[in-house]
Order: structure tokens, then sequence, then C-alpha cells
């Protein structure tokens, strides 16, 4: 079995896309990572995984943009289809930029939370002894 990872996937939508589309790419998106790249969002994050930061500017032009409307989804997944993902990222025009990446802080975070969890119920069934 492969174990599943934490991913980070940053993308910008095109300024002049309407707010009913910009809704429906984001929600194509957690579709794709659900459906095509077997993958689900964090809910341990905060807002379940998905992060808005909406309408900001860049500090250089963008394929003739200037400013752009962030969106940031972290999700797990076993890594094996992140492929699928970035084609879909290359083949939406609306979508001008992106990145995906693992979180290994993350993930050390949470490797080292459950190692805590599991000393102090060690200790608990000693003192109960």
């Amino acid at each position: 079995m492969v174990k599943e990872r934490i991913y980070e996937s940053m993308f910008i939508i095109a300024p002049d896309v309407p707010d009913e589309k910009k809704k429906e790419l984001v929600d194509k998106v957690i579709s794709v990572i659900k459906e095509r790249v077997g993958g689900r969002l964090d809910e341990k994050m905060a807002d379940g995984g998905l992060e808005i930061w909406g309408t900001r500017k860049f500090a250089y032009k963008i394929k003739n943009y200037t400013e752009g409307y962030y969106v940031i989804v972290y999700f797990r997944c076993d890594g094996q289809k992140l492929g699928e993902l970035e084609h879909f990222y290359r083949v939406t025009p609306e979508i001008i930029r992106w990145q995906t990446f693992r979180r290994f802080d993350l993930e050390r975070k949470e490797r080292k939370a459950k190692r805590k969890a599991i000393e102090e119920e060690i200790i608990e069934e000693e003192k109960v002894e």
C-alpha cells in the first residue's frame, strides 16, 4: 500500500473571469483531485483544505495580466496521479499559473503529534497499573 502524502496546490485564475466561473473552476479542481487523482481535501487544515486569497497584484506581468485570483488547495493522495491535475491546469486557459508541491513540514508535524499521543497513552497505562 502506498502511503498518502500531503500536497499543496496553488493556482491563479485570470482576473477577467466572471465570479461564477471562478467558483466553477475551483469546484472543478476539487473534483479533479477527488476523481482523477484519487485524493481528498485535507480536512485538518483551516477552511477544510481550501483557501481563497482572492485578487492580488503580481510583482510582474504574467500573460499580460498584472493581477490574479489566488486559490490554495491542501489535499492528500499517494502522488501517483498528480500528472492528471497538472494536465488539467495546462489545458484550462483561465488558469494562468499553478504550482503543486509536497508539504514535508506538515507531514513531519503530523507524525510528531501522533508519536506524542502514543507516548502519552503509554504513560497513562503505566499510571493505571
